[in-house]
């Protein structure tokens, strides 16, 4: 029942999130110019990088709990075969005001600030928090290329932290993980999978309602319990990542 509970209280995010392919302003940066789940296996494995380093850029207001940091950090580290180690930095960048912002401000945001790519045996990520929302106001985060994600940081703390609703570490760890999860290649979107459990449905999310990486139904109902636990990735999932090159 209590997974239940959470997977109704997340349903506004698993119905939400987006794989953006398209690169609509190129980076300076080769390697980071293509599209989601396309680095998986250098993600997972170690023969091309051996670190990881995640970029995270927040607009005023809206840095990521340091307990967030901790639980992506730790996530990854279960997944991902990086023996010099996994590095998150946060930093904020200039406010944008509240606007929307679409696939195209994203990439233009992005190419205007980050600093961190991929370079040597470091693998480099980078995520985009921003001051307002999607043009689709159910939005709260997606990824749209293979090392970019972009999180909608007003919308997150409109959904999270009062009285019914996840706590806000809670729904950035989820949001977070579960954008991290495509650019691991989840589900068969770069990393193939061994059994069919991708949704026929909602295209690159896993069929079974207790994992992270679920697609749910967006309710009105959603928020019976204030919820603490972040959802966990499933067996075909966790099997999908260590059969191409994770841990």
């Amino acid at each position: 029942m209590r997974k239940l509970l959470f997977i109704l209280s997340l349903a506004v995010f698993f119905f939400s999130c987006r794989k953006q392919n398209t690169n609509p302003e190129a980076l300076p940066n080769a390697y980071s110019n293509q599209a989601t789940g396309q680095s998986a296996s250098d993600l997972l494995g170690a023969g091309n990088y051996t670190s990881l380093t995640i970029q995270i850029q927040y607009m005023p207001g809206y840095p990521l709990d340091t307990v967030v940091l901790k639980n992506v950090s730790a996530f990854l580290g279960l997944l991902c075969n990086k023996p010099e180690g996994i590095t998150i930095t946060q930093t904020q960048i200039p406010a944008n005001g509240g606007d929307t912002v679409a696939t195209t401000k994203a990439a233009l945001l992005e190419k205007q600030y980050r600093t961190a790519y991929t370079s040597g045996k470091n693998l480099a990520l980078y995520v985009l928090v921003t001051d307002g929302y999607n043009n689709s106001l159910s939005i709260l985060g997606f990824g749209f290329r293979n090392t970019s994600i972009c999180l909608f940081g007003q919308n997150i703390y409109d959904h999270s932290g009062s009285m019914g609703q996840a706590t806000r570490v809670c729904l950035e760890s989820s949001v977070l993980e579960h954008e991290l999860g495509h650019l691991l290649g989840l589900v068969n979107l770069g990393t193939p999978m061994l059994t069919d459990h991708q949704d026929a449905v909602h295209g690159n999310h896993c069929n079974n309602p207790d994992c992270l990486m679920y697609w749910a139904i967006e309710t009105h109902n959603a928020y019976g319990t204030i919820i603490r636990n972040v959802p966990v990735l499933d067996t075909n999932c966790r099997e999908d990542l260590h059969a191409f090159g994770g841990k």
